[in-house]
């Protein structure tokens, strides 16, 4: 009979169940069960896999052959290997030892549904040895962006589908039976059959193709060892464009037909990224070719499979005329982050999804490395400061979760793919190389990396190599930072000749931590060339310090925490704190130092352990701010205090919008609406940010511009009055005029983005589509969701551009329709979360309640962590509403700070 693996018989189900549990691993220091959830057991690995893959891209199904050579380490009388929304043909599983002739069949054959494994049952044991386990199948190309799916374009009026494949974390099992876990690394031929006319890319290079009428088998190269979340194939109709690196790799960039020149930008970065990795990790790129794909619709960002990596669009493709300079830099920084992991995850990989920190935190870090190397005009690490700032965001809260962090259930594995993952462990990485210094860190991680070469290795590897290239308890500091969640805050104060510093965990609640960590300390008195470093461990320290140091006096300073490289914040007594205020207006602290003080203030304040009053003046004395990293941290930082005040005293709104506005013109005069020729891109950069800013804020003047240079561009798409840099600004100004009874402006955006191709182009509109107070045309936008007009990757953006006034329309909205939400999206924990964090941005805990209340009765294992942080954020919003309303004095300071 055929088994089709969801009907499997229940009583087999519980047979199945008992037979995996009882092979199960434990779960001790070698790896194993997570919180009881389903490892594979080792008694039968995998060494090389021969897969073949026929997809129909009409009929959306595909066909599927799979031999894998294994050996069989234990006599044990079933195999169990990972599988899911696949049908194996009747009849076609078999075990044959190795210079046997005789063929094993399985008794029973079955699936541990809610687990995705199939158990092999044999009448007797399999004997110890080699062996080669087959099998045929069939499976379907997906909408879902996961496993073997479909990507669909247009040609003309014609719609036409392209079979991609996206693996990480765990689904590689809805393409091909296999030991689907990245400890279980083998070798893959892959042979692909298709029609004629499409190109087919894998991991490797073509090594044989043969043409057949209408279709090609296309035969690869064999691979490295590699886990099977690396595995990929590509399906479709495809232009390139090709380079080389300096030591002779191929390096293609493919896209839909007509497109290949946007890839021109990435493709250059990849051709000098690759080998300056090379030189970096001490260790050439393994593989003879790179590819990178823009695929239509892909729901991450990009995918690093070994080879052949996959991006959305909008992070690999650039068009000089219609992209703004952010996105270039987002391309840059894609491009390598996911040739970080080529090294980084592909030929070092983790064992267990407990460490994907070391994949994605590495990979994070190395990117900006790269990037700085290629692009030193960005000043990239004073950016890197806002992943951090986003870390602390969630880290800060008591539903944030260790670097390390369990995964009971592959269903569960979608939600580390966040901020503490990528960002945190980006952050404290930079830490420890600032601490260790740049060459001893960089000599122990080619250390590492050759030692592991292709092979697995988990955190205490990387920190044992480390350890012994510095000499420094690297496992004793860092253990502190990725085995427990959190960060710390120093409260310092100056007595006498010494600082005294007092650690705790910081939380945005406001409730006290119980953390305590190993904290890589620096410092500076007055001056740069006065830096200091040391370690503080316990929750008290004294650091002496000069006895010429005095605050009072004009000029002098103390700062902790130099250059925001490590991952702690600092909270000063009222003396020090105003003496950096004085250094900020006097121009004694550097962009990354000032940028550091500002975030560490608003957190507090925040937290409600800072009154706002402080804050509005501490953002006064950035009244002469140039860095654009800063000035756009300052605007971050205005946009949170604008909403909270609205919130907290609606009374004060006006005011506060004529504050907050008041910072950002001289700036915003300085960069003026036109560029000019040769400015840097990060001038371009802040132009964009600074008038979307002001049209948020509502500065009359700012909104009138913007609009007069949107309908220029309707007339004319050609016009240089509105570059890409600023049209999100001018988007979001058109949009704060649409009622129901005036939709043109709304019309006009939703004609631009039908006509466009550009993904970044689209992503912009969307994201402005639904920024009008108008209930009405809030639904109607969010409606567009439901349609075939918005891709399913880009359903959130314009979830995001949801303006405050409008948000309890869309929480409405997602209530009403969440059981189609979840239908579409639900597979997919990274979408599905984005469209809860979008939904929920309040500030009452009546509102905590109800978000609370609809996902306990609503909500699905994918999303309990996401919901929980939603939950905690809006009752740390409600006590900060509270908190400010009780401060004295203040509709009376707001109105003075908005004079003119």
């Amino acid at each position: 009979m055929a088994f089709r693996f969801a009907a499997a018989a229940f009583a087999a189900l519980v047979l199945a169940t008992a037979i995996f549990f009882a092979r199960m691993r434990d779960n001790d220091e070698s790896g194993g069960a997570v919180k009881g959830s389903p490892r594979l057991p080792t008694s039968v690995l995998p060494r090389h896999y021969n897969l073949r893959l026929k997809p129909d891209l009409q009929a959306c199904v595909f066909d599927g052959d799979l031999s894998v050579d294994v050996e069989v380490v234990e006599g044990v009388d079933e195999i169990i290997i990972n599988a899911a929304d696949l049908k194996v043909r009747d009849g076609s599983v078999s075990f044959r030892p190795t210079g046997s002739s005789q063929v094993l069949k399985p008794a029973t054959l079955d699936l541990v549904t809610d687990h995705e494994i199939l158990v092999m049952k044999f009448k007797e044991a399999l004997p110890v040895g080699q062996g080669t386990l087959s099998m045929s199948f069939e499976g379907t190309l997906n909408d879902q962006m996961k496993g073997f799916y479909r990507s669909s374009y247009s040609v003309g009026d014609e719609k036409r589908n392209m079979a991609v494949t996206q693996f990480e974390p765990a689904d590689a099992r809805r393409c091909f039976p296999s030991w689907d876990e990245p400890s279980f690394k083998a070798t893959f031929k892959i042979v692909i059959e298709a029609p004629a006319d499409r190109v087919v890319l894998s991991n490797m290079p073509v090594e044989n193709e043969k043409m057949s009428g209408d279709s090609k088998v296309v035969e690869f190269q064999v691979t490295p060892i590699m886990s099977t979340y690396l595995v990929a194939v590509v399906v479709g109709e495809l232009s390139y464009l090709e380079g080389t690196t300096r030591d002779g790799t191929s390096v293609r960039v493919y896209t839909l037909p007509g497109k290949a020149e946007l890839g021109k930008f990435a493709l250059g970065v990849a051709v000098e990224t690759l080998p300056f990795y090379t030189e970096y990790f001490e260790t050439p790129y393994p593989l003879p070719k790179m590819d990178m794909v823009a695929i239509p619709d892909f729901a991450a960002g990009a995918m690093e499979n070994y080879g052949l990596v996959t991006y959305r669009e909008t992070a690999l493709l650039f068009d000089e005329k219609h992209s703004a300079a952010a996105n270039k830099q987002r391309v840059a920084v894609v491009v390598t982050h996911e040739l970080a992991h080529q090294w980084f995850g592909n030929l070092v990989t983790m064992e267990w999804w407990t460490h994907l920190w070391l994949n994605e935190g590495f990979a994070t870090w190395v990117s900006y490395l790269a990037a700085d190397y290629l692009f030193p005009e960005w000043k990239v690490w004073t950016q890197f400061n806002e992943l951090t700032v986003d870390a602390y965001r969630l880290d800060g809260l008591v539903e944030s979760h260790p670097i390390e962090v369990e995964v009971g259930h592959v269903r569960e594995i979608d939600e580390i793919f966040d901020a503490i993952s990528y960002k945190k462990g980006a952050s404290i990485i930079r830490m420890l190389q600032t601490y260790l210094c740049a060459k001893t860190f960089q000599k122990g991680l080619a250390s590492y990396i050759k030692k592991f070469a292709y092979r697995n290795a988990a955190t205490e590897d990387l920190w044992d190599s480390l350890s012994s290239e510095s000499g420094q308890p690297v496992k004793e500091l860092m253990n502190s930072w990725t085995k427990q969640k959190g960060y710390p805050v120093l409260a310092v104060k100056l007595v006498g000749d010494a600082l005294e510093l007092h650690q705790s965990q910081f939380l945005s609640t406001g409730q006290p931590g119980f953390g305590e960590w190993v904290i890589p300390l620096t410092l500076c008195c007055n001056s740069y060339d006065s830096y200091k470093t040391s370690l503080v461990r316990g929750t008290s320290a004294r650091i002496p310090i000069s006895h010429e140091v005095d605050t009072k006096s004009k000029g002098k300073w103390i700062k902790l925490n130099v250059g925001q490289t490590g991952f702690y914040r600092v909270q000063y007594d009222d003396h020090l704190a105003a003496s950096l205020r004085s250094a900020i207006s006097g121009g004694y602290l550097q962009p990354d130092d000032r940028f550091g003080v500002l975030d560490d203030i608003y957190a507090l304040c925040k937290a409600c352990r800072e009154p706002m009053r402080v804050l509005l003046s501490l953002m006064e004395a950035y009244s002469a701010e140039a860095d654009p990293a800063v000035l756009g941290h300052l605007i971050t930082v205005s946009r949170g205090v604008s909403w909270i005040l609205a919130d907290a005293i609606p009374a004060v709104a006006e005011d506060t919008k004529g504050f907050l506005s008041r910072l950002l013109l001289a700036p915003a005069k300085n960069v003026g609406w036109d560029a000019v020729p040769g400015e840097s891109d990060l001038v371009s950069m802040l132009r964009g940010d600074l008038m979307l800013a002001l049209v948020l804020f509502g500065h009359e003047p700012t909104v009138i511009e913007a609009k007069e240079r949107f309908y220029e561009f309707l007339k004319d798409r050609n016009t240089s009055r509105l570059p890409a840099d600023i049209r999100k600004a001018a988007y979001s100004a058109v949009m704060r005029s649409v009622t129901a009874a005036d939709k043109s402006g709304y019309d006009a955006l939703l004609q631009i983005y039908r006509e466009t191709d550009l993904g970044q182009e689209r992503t912009r509109i969307l994201s402005c589509l639904a920024a009008s107070s108008d209930t009405e045309v809030v639904r109607e936008a969010l409606n567009l969701i439901l349609t075939d007009e918005v891709r399913n990757q880009d359903a959130f953006f314009v979830l995001g551009g949801v303006r405050r006034e409008g948000r309890e329309t869309a929480w409405s909205w997602l209530k009403e329709n969440w059981s189609l939400l979840r239908s579409r999206w639900g597979d997919s924990g990274f979408l599905i979360s984005r469209f809860v964090t979008t939904t929920t941005s309040f500030s009452s805990q009546e509102k905590a309640d109800e978000i609370e209340e609809f996902f306990r009765q609503h909500g699905m294992l994918a999303i309990e962590r996401t919901v929980s942080q939603c939950v905690e954020r809006v009752r740390i919003n409600a006590r900060w509403v509270e908190f400010i309303r009780e401060e004295e004095g203040f509709k009376e300071l707001i109105s003075e700070l908005a004079l003119p």
